[in-house]
């Protein structure tokens, strides 16, 4: 199991530490922007990746249930407020409703239960953080999508190649990022195996009390920790077995790191593009 999508795209073949400093500038610039008109260019260009690598529409968006929940809050905290004369007068402009270009600034609020109501400003404060959220995270995803866990792991250990001077074991932290990248799916799939075969055991997971639920989950996660404690004491096995960190031994890479042209002119008029946005929108 992995989040990569093998694909010949364009999105796919650039340099993967030029993806990652892209992906930096760009939610920097989400952070940067105020306006609306900035918030759709930030969009459009979200959109043109996503076109570029090829990849349905459809994988960026279906899975992001816990990120439209935050969002949800988002809107709901900023729309209502339990004193709308205080709120209206933060939402106007110069206040904290400039965030969004004070958009319905001049709408007065509705109060729906003494000083408790809908503060339109805040409505449109709301609804722009809850986009910034959604673009914040479906642009990871790009490079999430378009990236192997391997290529992940050589960019980080390229940007942490100067700290070697500083005596920081850069291959090592590298290696660890991989490992941790590579555990995850391989914990969720331990996880459905292991809940499968209590449920069909009997485990009541959704009946009962509070305390009866979390001793029927009890059954799922020790089997979990032990079977990843096993797991992780194989691979230090296997790992001491090939000598791994032996001292005054220079690690090596398969395939050499070459930023060429191409991924240079990318990643100078991303750049360029996220600080035009950052400073102009």
């Amino acid at each position: 199991m992995s989040s990569y999508i093998p694909g010949t795209s364009p999105v796919h073949a650039c340099d993967a530490r030029v993806k990652v400093l892209l992906l930096l500038a760009y939610s920097l610039t989400l952070f940067f922007v105020r306006t609306w008109t900035g918030l759709g260019l930030c969009a459009l260009l979200f959109a043109a990746a996503v076109i570029a690598s090829g990849i349905p529409v459809r994988r960026f968006f279906a899975l992001l249930v816990p990120v439209y929940v935050i969002a949800a809050f988002a809107v709901v905290f900023n729309a209502f407020s339990l004193d709308v004369v205080a709120a209206a007068a933060a939402g106007a402009p110069g206040g904290l409703g400039d965030v969004s270009s004070g958009v319905l600034a001049d709408v007065p609020p509705v109060a729906l239960m003494g000083s408790f109501g809908l503060v339109p400003a805040g409505l449109a404060r709301g609804c722009f953080f809850a986009v910034r959220i959604v673009l914040l995270v479906t642009a990871s995803l790009v490079v999430t999508y378009t990236t192997t866990s391997t290529e992940l792991t050589n960019a980080l250990a390229a940007f942490l190649r100067p700290l070697r001077r500083l005596h920081v074991p850069v291959d090592d932290v590298a290696m660890v990022f991989s490992l941790a990248l590579r555990f995850i799916p391989v914990t969720a799939e331990e996880f459905g195996r292991v809940h499968d075969a209590q449920w069909a055991r009997g485990a009541a997971f959704a009946e009962g009390n509070l305390w009866e639920r979390l001793r029927a989950w009890q059954t799922v996660l020790i089997p979990l920790f032990v079977g990843l404690f096993r797991r992780a004491d194989s691979l230090a096995i296997a790992m001491d077995a090939r000598c791994y960190g032996a001292p005054e031994v220079e690690r090596t890479s398969l395939a050499a790191q070459r930023l060429t042209g191409g991924s240079v002119a990318v990643l100078a008029l991303g750049l360029a593009t996220c600080v035009a946005l950052a400073a102009w929108l």
